[in-house]
């Protein structure tokens, strides 16, 4: 074999391994396990990407709401059904499914704390970048999960009454999330869109999105690592409550508005608001107000919705 040859096959050798590499950074499904994964094993950046949770949240929902027109707030009776259908989804169907099956399965007061705060808090800031990656119904996502987070001023404190016989969730906290991950997220994208900018990131928005979702995947399950593979005896009842609230609880949904026969896009956004909390309010609010052991069910769940979401993604492709 001449050198030049050889020379031809180790460049051929290099340019599918890039090609090989490319792929690997723009499959999201490799990605959020890698973030798990990642999580798990070697948790030991979390100290500083925690303080990069909200800027890369925030991020992602800047650039998945470029999808989002801006004439879809001009008609503001219109906007009024989807942000019922976000309290009705997040909290009187799944809230109620959690707190249910709490109540028959759990025993240990600080995995039921856990789940109540778990149940009290609003949707995942996720489900409207979820919804536009997973094409989805992308205003009814939108305006759902800020009727939710509406909702939820007045329904976190009572369920936090009610059932922890405290009224320690504060409901600034919720404006602020709402501000800083909702509002100037919205207020940006219409900015970028009315500048033009959209053609200009539509190549790139994928790929940063998705590493934005890494960030955050792995800084909630690297945060929560100990308690996960230390706490195994109590996992049990946990991972079933987990995968019941979302695998199930999500295939009934969609099965249920099949045979009302609503759009495959608008199924899409009810399962999300209808299976995902936010797990890192939750945990935030279980660490901070009681036990470290408080934050399981947050831990777990945040590992089931990725498992979840990746399922849904390749039922999309597939079908």
């Amino acid at each position: 074999m001449t050198p030049e040859r050889s020379g031809q096959e180790k460049s051929g050798v290099r340019r599918a391994e890039m090609i090989v590499l490319k792929r690997f950074l723009q499959n999201r499904n490799a990605i959020f396990l890698l973030a798990l994964v990642c999580g798990l094993i070697v948790p030991c950046a979390t100290p500083v990407t925690r303080h990069l949770l909200l800027p890369v949240l925030a991020l992602a929902m800047t650039l998945s709401t470029l999808e989002i027109g801006s004439d879809v707030f001009r008609k503001p009776r219109a906007l009024l059904f989807p942000a019922l259908l976000g309290v009705v989804m997040s909290y009187i169907i799944l809230g109620n499914l959690i707190i249910g099956l709490s109540a028959f399965m759990i025993t240990d007061e600080e995995i039921w704390t856990g789940f109540v705060l778990l149940a009290a808090a609003p949707p995942a800031i996720a489900v409207i970048p979820f919804s536009v990656f997973l094409r989805g119904d992308r205003p009814l996502a939108l305006i759902g999960t800020v009727g939710a987070y509406l909702g939820a001023l007045l329904i976190m404190p009572l369920i936090a009454l009610g059932l922890l016989n405290t009224a320690a969730l504060d409901p600034f906290q919720l404006v602020l999330i709402m501000l800083e991950l909702i509002v100037l997220p919205l207020v940006v994208s219409r900015l970028l869109l009315r500048k033009g900018w959209k053609e200009r990131l539509d190549p790139h928005r994928g790929l940063v999105t998705n590493w934005c979702f890494f960030v955050a995947l792995y800084t909630l399950v690297g945060l929560n690592r100990d308690l996960i593979v230390g706490e195994t005896a109590r996992l049990l009842p946990i991972v079933f409550i987990s995968l019941i609230s979302t695998f199930f609880l999500g295939f009934f949904i969609d099965w249920i508005t099949a045979r009302l026969h609503l759009a495959k896009a608008t199924r899409t956004s009810l399962i999300l608001l209808g299976t995902l909390k936010n797990q890192g309010l939750s945990g935030g609010l279980a660490v901070t107000l009681f036990a470290q052991e408080a934050a399981l069910p947050s831990a777990v769940s945040t590992i089931i919705m990725i498992v979840f979401v990746i399922c849904l993604d390749i039922r999309q492709r597939w079908e």
